[in-house]
């Protein structure tokens, strides 16, 4: 069954991307290309040329790829199966590691340089993990499972715990593609930390992050809306979606230290919330 859960999620985050490029081109009164398009490119490049640069360090440049897959699957079960939220941060925090083996691997200077900028965005984990905290001092539990109960009792953390609900959709936000915060993927760094990667491990990597978009957008539908069918989970989180392609459509890049200064604004906001809640409390 999660096998299923697994093809599903690549398919629509696939789409997902799909769309999200496509709504941004329309904002920006471009035509843009066709929603299934990325799927396209994964078809394209499993069947291109494969093999490895000569300055690449081999297994490293294999195995983050599969790295990739591997977390953002695991992280899939997690979700699905209500499991702790604690373990969903730590594949947040092992895909930054991959991000910056990604661009060491090859002995790009792009991908290099995209590596030293994941580790300035490693900013975002902060947040991150504040966050989780004050989840934790409101709903007295870490499970996915007990938040959705909480949730279902209380009233959804959107609304009662909506500044969390900001910090946590930035974090969301920043790892879309085309993101305002994507500096790590910016155009005079060609394709970031995934310049070198082409053919079958470009095709794996589309495949990781198609996984990690719909992991990242399900997950924030779950911890703030609670529990629902799984047809009206994937449709909130194409909504949640548009609304940062509107975002991402109407943004320019940001630089690395504007991107770091706009999370330690949100951690700023999520330590203010957490100390009025316990004062409340």
């Amino acid at each position: 069954m999660i096998l299923l859960y697994i093809l599903f999620a690549v398919l629509a985050g696939l789409l997902f991307h799909g769309i999200h490029r496509k709504v941004i081109a329309r904002i920006q009164i471009r035509p843009g290309p066709p929603i299934w398009q990325e799927i396209l490119h994964v078809l394209k490049f499993s069947f291109k040329q494969t093999w490895i640069p000569k300055t690449a360090s081999h297994i490293l440049y294999v195995s983050i790829v599969i790295a990739v897959i591997a977390i953002w699957s695991g992280a899939l079960y997690v979700l699905i199966t209500g499991g702790s939220l604690l373990i969903i941060f730590g594949v947040y925090l092992l895909h930054k590691i991959t991000e910056h083996g990604l661009g060491l691997s090859s002995g790009s200077p792009y991908g290099k340089f995209g590596a030293i900028r994941s580790v300035i965005s490693a900013a975002s984990e902060i947040p991150l993990l504040a966050s989780i905290a004050v989840i934790y001092l409101i709903t007295g539990s870490l499970m996915i499972s007990d938040i959705q109960s909480y949730q279902a009792s209380n009233g959804v953390l959107l609304l009662t715990a909506f500044p969390i609900a900001i910090a946590m959709y930035v974090i969301v936000l920043s790892k879309v593609p085309y993101s305002p915060f994507g500096i790590i993927e910016a155009k005079e760094l060609v394709s970031g930390n995934k310049t070198e990667h082409f053919g079958v491990w470009r095709a794996g990597l589309e495949v990781g992050f198609a996984i990690k978009t719909f992991v990242l957008l399900a997950t924030f539908i779950t911890l703030f809306i609670g529990a629902m069918p799984f047809w009206l989970l994937v449709l909130a989180s194409l909504i949640l979606l548009l609304t940062m392609s509107f975002i991402c459509a109407i943004t320019p890049m940001l630089s690395p230290y504007d991107a770091v200064t706009i999370q330690i604004g949100v951690i700023i906001l999520v330590i203010i919330y957490a100390v009025i809640l316990g004062v409340i409390g």
